[in-house]
């Protein structure tokens, strides 16, 4: 959809990376750790999503003859832009399956490579995941909300630019049935669908006769938008007369829209008009600034509405704009490397890691996820520990340790098998709903622990005491 080349990174990125060519550090082997910091929304859990999109492009990501040319005006040398027009990532990934529930401070990903790549693929690996993850995660908090009711995607006029598209794949992952975005529906295998805008209505006389227009030139899938004039005295009676029209030439009108004012007084007084009519059938949709609160709200005044057109609240993530994901290097050249903070929950956790999720005898989740250093044993993984909080900790012995970080590239290239969208949505779907009750509470949800293990603790305490000497 998007020209993705190598470019697509920040200036920073190169200057280092030239650095790094210059002192002979190309093939020094690097291990960097994507991971966040606050779940986004008061929520009590993030879904992962942009996992596979980072993948396919990464794999493909290449310095075109114009990047280099223009780079060479920006001082980079003639060796340094040599290299970089023969680049190619050709490092390994290891992740959590998107679609997955995730938590802060805990690795998601993990990126292998020479200092130059992991550096350059930095800020696409960052732009795609913080972007599709807060937006999975908002499309999900209205799931949980909505029930079993439609959710559509309606964002695509009020998004940042092309994230709209990115916005699109990501509400399918939380759980969305649909878009108006014809482009992702195109690309994505997205269930594509749209009604009418109110100047449809206004460019006819009266509203009836752009209700009838519209019904014959689209009677299958067919949605009224009735709030242009008056929702309840002109709007849905001008519908039905309509709906009761398609019944004669063997049509069903698909549904009616509210668009504008107080949506579940409408909803409820749309809903008798319709059944009075003998229009039981006929659906009713929501739209206007929805998002979960809103929608949470007319759940609970048992508002008579079938599907919830989500717009710009979805798209652009509101409240929170933007997750705190990071990329951070915790290994390079053989030895362990850590950034060290005033608070100890920003110093960063040393060496290759994995990440175990907790269950019980049972194969149910206890809301534990553990960090832990790579290879490390069973009897060593007995004892755990809060990450900020030393004196607190944990016996897991009798737990069942589920690693979470899998290989999904190996030497530049893709290691899964490419999933449809509705797969990672089915999966996302499934894991949310081995995750307790307490961590999907809509307000004050339980704080899922995060631990790491005693030997990693004792490896990120050796070197804070190294480097404060």
């Amino acid at each position: 959809m998007f020209d993705f080349t190598a470019t697509y990174t920040d200036q920073y990125q190169l200057a280092m990376s030239q650095v790094y060519f210059k002192n002979g550090k190309r093939d020094t082997k690097a291990v960097f750790d994507y991971y966040f910091r606050k779940i986004p929304y008061g929520s009590g859990f993030a879904i992962f999503a942009g996992l596979e999109d980072l993948l396919e492009i990464i794999t493909n990501l290449r310095f075109s003859k114009k990047d280099i040319e223009f780079l060479k005006q920006y001082d980079f040398e003639d060796d340094f832009l040599e290299y970089l027009s023969n680049f190619k990532f050709s490092g390994n990934i290891y992740s959590v399956q998107e679609g997955d529930v995730v938590f802060p401070t805990r690795p998601v990903l993990q990126v292998e490579a020479n200092l130059i790549e992991a550096q350059i693929i930095e800020t696409i690996l960052l732009n795609l995941l913080n972007f599709q993850t807060l937006i999975a995660t908002k499309a999900s908090r209205m799931r949980l909300v909505s029930g079993e009711r439609v959710l559509l995607d309606f964002g695509l006029r009020r998004a940042q630019g092309p994230g709209g598209y990115y916005a699109s794949r990501a509400a399918m992952i939380g759980g969305f049935n649909g878009t108006s975005n014809v482009i992702a529906g195109r690309d994505l295998d997205i269930p594509v669908s749209g009604t009418m805008a109110h100047s449809f209505i206004q460019s006819y006389d009266d509203e009836l006769t752009a209700f009838r227009e519209f019904a014959k030139g689209r009677p299958k899938g067919c949605v009224l938008l009735v709030d242009t004039y008056d929702t309840l005295k002109s709007g849905v009676p001008n519908a039905i007369i309509v709906a009761k029209e398609m019944e004669e030439r063997g049509q069903k009108l698909m549904a009616i829209r509210l668009d504008s004012g107080d949506l579940a007084y409408l909803g409820k007084k749309a809903r008798k008009q319709l059944d009075d009519a003998g229009l039981d059938y006929v659906k009713i949709a929501a739209s206007n600034q929805l998002d979960e609160f809103v929608i949470k709200s007319l759940q609970e005044q048992d508002a008579p509405i079938d599907v919830y057109g989500v717009g710009t609240n979805l798209v652009i993530g509101k409240p929170d704009a933007a997750l705190d994901g990071v990329y951070k290097l915790t290994f390079s050249d053989g030895q362990p490397r850590i950034k060290i903070s005033e608070s100890l929950i920003k110093t960063t956790l040393p060496h290759r890691k994995q990440v175990y999720r907790m269950k019980d005898k049972n194969g149910e989740c206890v809301g534990v996820d553990v960090i832990a250093m790579e290879n490390e044993n069973d009897a060593e993984l007995s004892k755990v520990f809060h990450p900020s909080e030393p004196y607190k900790f944990l016996d897991i012995s009798a737990y069942q340790k589920e690693p979470l970080l899998q290989p999904v590239m190996e030497n530049g290239e893709m290691k899964i098998k490419k999933r449809t969208l509705a797969e990672i949505a089915e999966y996302s779907k499934s894991r949310l709903a081995e995750l307790p009750y307490e961590y999907k509470r809509f307000n004050n949800p339980h704080i899922y622990k995060v631990s790491i293990s005693e030997k990693l603790k004792a490896e990120r305490d050796r070197l804070i005491s190294e480097h404060k000497m």
